[in-house]
C-alpha cells in the first residue's frame, strides 16, 4: 500500500516510483534500491536489493533522493561487527552516514526544506537505516542546503567528518581565535576537517600525519606538519596547546597528546571505548563500565594534569552543519574525494578500503 504525506508537489518519476499531485496528499515510493547488510562480515556480505521498504516519514523528517553517499571508516567497521551489541538486534542494516541529494518529500512539521531542493547532511552514528539507498530518511536538523558550488560527490564527503570535528572543537573545547590546536592524525577526513575549522577560527594548528599528507594538511591551514614515521613527534613539536584532537587513539597517542596540553586544555579522542565495551559485555553492563572508565580518566587527568578528557563522537547539530555549509561554500572547508564507485560496486569499494588500496575518501554514486 502506498503511503501518504500531507504535502503538495508536481508529479515526477524517479527509478520505478511515481509521485502524484492530488489535492492535499502526495503518494510516495514504498520501496527502492538499498545496500543491505544481513549479517556481519566482509564486503561480500553487502547485498544490493531492489525492493527495500521506504519508511513513512515522521513530522520532523525529510525523505532525500540520494545522489552520492560517502564511505566512512564507521561503515566498514560496522559491517565487520563493530557495535554488534547495538546493531545486531536490528539486522538487516543499511549502512551509510553521509548523503547529498534532493528533497523528495517532507514531514508535516518541516519548514526549512522544500521538495526538489538540493541538500547534504549526515545521520547519527547509531542510526540503523543508513544512506546507502535511493531514498534515505533524515531529520530536519541533520540536513542543510547543499552549497551550489559543490557537486553531490564533493558534498557527500563532508558532513559526517566535519560534524565530528566541529563537535570536538566548537562544542567541547570551544576554541577561540589565537589558541593553539594539535591534531593527531591530520591526514584523515576528520583530522583534515578539524584543521580547516580551526584555521577558519584563526587558531594556530599543528598536526601529525604520514608523508603523503604533508602538503595536503599544510594547504588546509596547518602551520606545522610532522611526519610521524620519519620524525620524533615529541622533539619536533614545541610548546603547549589549548586543545588536542586525537583521531588515532591508543595509549601512546593519548600520552603524547596529554603531555602537550596546557593546564585547562582539552584532550579529545575519537577512539572512545563505549562501543567496544558494550560489544564485550553487552548493553546492560557495557554502558555502565564505559561510563565508569571515562569518569575515572576525567578525574585522574583533571587532578594530575589539570586538563579535561573527553571521548568525542559525531552528533547532529544544525548550527554546526550551517557553519560547515558556509565554510564549504566559501572554499574554506573541503574533503578531497580520492575515488568514486557506482552503488552497484559497493563491495569493491569496501574491499578497497579494507585493504587500504585507496588512502583517501571514497564515494558511492547513485543514478
Amino acid at each position: 500500500m502506498q503511503r501518504t504525506l500531507l504535502r503538495r508537489s508536481h508529479a515526477f518519476k524517479t527509478c520505478d516510483h511515481e509521485f502524484f499531485k492530488s489535492g492535499f496528499a502526495r503518494f510516495i515510493a514504498t520501496s527502492c534500491r538499498a545496500v543491505v547488510l544481513p549479517r556481519f562480515g566482509g564486503p561480500d556480505m553487502l547485498q544490493l536489493r531492489s525492493d527495500v521498504d521506504v519508511p513513512q516519514l515522521k513530522p520532523s523528517e525529510v525523505l532525500v533522493r540520494a545522489r552520492a553517499v560517502s564511505v566512512n571508516p564507521l561503515d566498514t567497521r560496522m559491517r565487520s561487527g563493530y557495535g554488534r551489541s547495538i546493531f545486531e538486534p536490528h539486522l538487516p542494516l543499511i549502512l551509510g552516514r553521509d548523503i547529498s541529494g534532493e528533497v523528495a518529500a517532507v514531514g508535516t512539521s518541516v519548514r526549512s526544506f522544500s521538495v526538489g531542493q538540493e541538500v547534504f547532511g549526515a545521520l547519527h552514528p547509531t542510526a540503523v537505516r543508513g544512506t546507502y539507498a535511493d531514498y534515505a530518511v533524515l531529520s530536519e536538523d541533520e540536513l542543510a542546503p547543499k552549497p551550489p558550488s559543490l557537486t553531490h560527490v564533493e558534498a557527500s564527503a563532508i558532513p559526517f567528518a566535519a560534524l565530528t570535528a566541529w563537535r570536538a572543537l566548537k562544542s567541547t573545547a570551544r576554541i577561540t581565535e589565537g589558541q593553539r590546536l594539535l591534531v593527531v592524525g591530520g591526514g584523515g577526513a576528520v583530522g583534515l576537517a578539524a584543521i580547516q575549522l580551526a584555521a577558519a577560527a584563526r587558531c594556530q594548528v599543528t598536526t601529525t600525519c604520514g608523508s603523503r599528507s604533508i602538503d595536503r594538511v599544510r594547504k588546509a591551514g596547518a602551520e606545522q606538519a610532522v611526519d610521524y614515521i620519519t620524525e620524533d613527534i615529541e622533539l619536533a613539536i614545541k610548546g603547549k596547546f589549548d586543545a588536542v584532537l586525537d583521531t588515532i587513539g591508543g595509549p601512546e597517542t593519548e600520552r603524547i597528546g596529554i603531555k602537550f596540553l596546557k593546564r585547562g586544555g582539552h584532550y579529545m579522542t575519537l577512539q572512545g571505548e563505549a562501543a567496544s565495551l558494550t560489544d564485550r559485555y553487552g548493553l546492560a553492563a557495557g554502558i555502565p563500565i564505559a561510563t565508569a572508565i571515562l569518569l575515572k580518566k576525567q578525574i585522574q587527568y583533571r587532578y594530575s594534569h589539570g586538563i579535561e578528557y573527553w571521548w568525542t563522537y559525531m552528533r547532529a547539530d544544525s548550527d554546526g552543519l550551517d557553519e560547515i555549509r558556509r565554510l564549504s561554500e566559501a572554499g574554506k572547508l573541503k574533503i578531497p574525494v580520492e575515488k568514486t564507485f557506482p552503488i552497484t560496486q559497493v563491495r569493491e569499494a569496501h574491499e578497497a578500503k579494507d585493504k587500504k588500496k585507496i588512502p583517501g575518501k571514497v564515494v558511492l554514486e547513485l543514478d
